[in-house]
């Protein structure tokens, strides 16, 4: 059922710092929903801001669009998050961060020594990989993607 309070994709791109076709894009994700008008027209509910807005945050640290449809599939009835929401789902994304942090400091780390063996570069590491014997197991970066799991 529509509302005079609903607003229009222009006004919703528009309040939020977006293209319209994020909204789009974020509907065809079924991150967010619209209601249409009689003319077809798409509107929305107001809540569809804060929906926005966390979508907007999650994908700023990283998260991707289909964990951030997951975490949003856990909302009865499609609600939009409510505070004590987003504090279960931040703590949730913080976790995830620091692993991805850890993962990149890894990386970073690692960068100036061994590339991880399996590089086509590098057949024969003395140190890690003599006789390329990383190759008979796993392709690329074996080492490095062990270290940085």
């Amino acid at each position: 059922m529509l509302d005079e309070m609903d607003l229009t994709v222009g006004q919703v791109a528009k309040r939020c710092g977006i293209k319209v076709s994020s909204l789009h894009f974020y509907e065809s994700k079924g991150l967010i929903s619209s209601l249409r008008n009689q003319g077809n027209q798409r509107r929305y509910r107001r809540d569809v801001i804060r929906r926005i807005s966390v979508i907007k945050a999650a994908q700023t640290m990283g998260i991707s669009l289909q964990d951030i449809k997951q975490a949003f599939s856990h909302l009865p009835n499609e609600r939009t998050p409510t505070p004590e929401d987003w504090a279960l789902l931040s703590t949730k994304w913080q976790n995830e961060l620091t692993k991805k942090i850890n993962y990149l400091t890894n990386l970073r780390d690692s960068l100036d020594g061994c590339i991880g063996c399996g590089c086509l570069s590098m057949k024969n590491c003395p140190l890690y990989n003599p006789n390329d014997e990383l190759g008979d197991n796993d392709a690329g970066a074996v080492i490095l993607d062990r270290a940085l799991k």
